[in-house]
């Protein structure tokens, strides 16, 4: 078994590294002086470029996503990021490491979170059939298999595995919350819409060691696909008011916002502008984090630049919490789970 020498995180400029990684991607290019492979080196803290130019590119012309590879190269700054330029490299077989070394954690298991939301409709869905509609949804044995490893996306955010199921338990208890300022808009349906919004993402998403687009995925998205595993359920739902599934299918097919997003049409009801709010809000939330993630321990108050968000990220000085919370022996929570701790029924 190969063990792990430096991670990702660790890496900094003028260093020379030499360890196993996983090609989270592999792409080839054409310079002046030949073919070149643009990779995408992951492991458990992150992933980070790197690139292998000719005569070393033409000694390896079969590299894919999902194959491990042994490397060496030097770091340095490219674009304010650090990326690797390899003078060494071979390919690893899987028996040879541990893949727990080189997929992102998620800060709570993905069963604790997809029992969460359960107990969310069972506290907060008073109307029967809503409450009977979501008990078979979740309780299908083929959606909850497909749930729990699901990642939120592909690279932007909650882009590891029980991302998905985070991203929709922020969702949901976002818009529960703001259903507490506007006790005019109909919790019921909000909640639901929000635990389902993103469903179709288990099928148009792979997980594993890899995170890429199925072909159902690139050629319909998740929003169509969540669409086509609901209708079953909706059919059946004979008890539940037909203008509440209208409204449901609204919420879902709306939640980008904009035709621009991959809004299929843009948000006409209170309930879907606070859905795609809460969406939208939790994903960039998300995507800060991991930007302050790279620049823990550095001293830098400046992310580099955020080609999502198209902007650089600061990192604020922070409000001194009272003296009462910030004693030595005073655990610290983990920033990864803020939004996540998990509450009794």
């Amino acid at each position: 078994m190969i063990a792990k020498a430096v991670y990702i995180r660790d890496i900094s400029p003028g260093q020379t590294i030499q360890d196993t990684f996983l090609l989270a991607d592999a792409r080839t290019g054409q310079s002046r002086n030949g073919p070149y492979w643009s990779l995408v080196l992951q492991d458990s803290t992150g992933q980070m470029d790197a690139k292998v130019w000719s005569p070393l590119s033409q000694q390896h012309p079969g590299l894919s996503a999902g194959q491990f590879v042994t490397v060496r190269g030097l770091a340095a700054n490219y674009r304010d990021k650090c990326q690797l330029t390899l003078d060494q490299l071979a390919p690893v077989s899987e028996a040879e490491v541990d893949p727990a070394d080189f997929l992102p954690p998620s800060p709570v298991r993905p069963v604790e979170l997809l029992a969460e939301i359960e107990a969310l409709c069972r506290r907060e869905l008073t109307h029967k059939p809503w409450r009977n509609l979501m008990k078979k949804i979740l309780g299908d044995e083929e959606i909850r298999a497909r749930l729990l490893p699901a990642t939120g996306a592909k690279t932007v955010h909650h882009a590891y595995v029980g991302g998905l199921l985070e991203h929709t338990l922020c969702v949901a208890r976002t818009c529960l919350a703001l259903c507490d300022l506007y006790p005019q808009l109909d919790r019921q349906v909000l909640l639901v819409a929000a635990i389902l919004h993103d469903m179709g993402k288990a099928w148009e998403l792979t997980s594993g060691l890899t995170t890429d687009y199925t072909d159902e995925g690139r050629l319909l998205g998740h929003v169509q696909l969540g669409l086509e595993r609901l209708e079953g359920f909706l059919a059946k739902a004979r008890d539940l008011d037909p203008a509440l599934i209208l409204h449901l299918k609204h919420l879902i097919i709306s939640h980008h916002g904009e035709y621009e997003f991959g809004a299929a049409r843009r948000p006409k009801t209170p309930e879907a502008f606070i859905l795609h709010f809460a969406d939208n809000i939790d994903a960039k939330m998300n995507t800060i984090r991991g930007a302050y993630e790279e620049i823990e321990g550095t001293g830098q108050a400046w992310t580099p630049f955020q080609r999502y968000l198209d902007r650089f990220i600061y990192r604020p000085v922070q409000t001194p919490a009272p003296e009462q919370q910030t004693k030595p022996d005073a655990p610290k929570p983990d920033a990864r789970i803020l939004l996540l701790p998990l509450s009794p029924e």
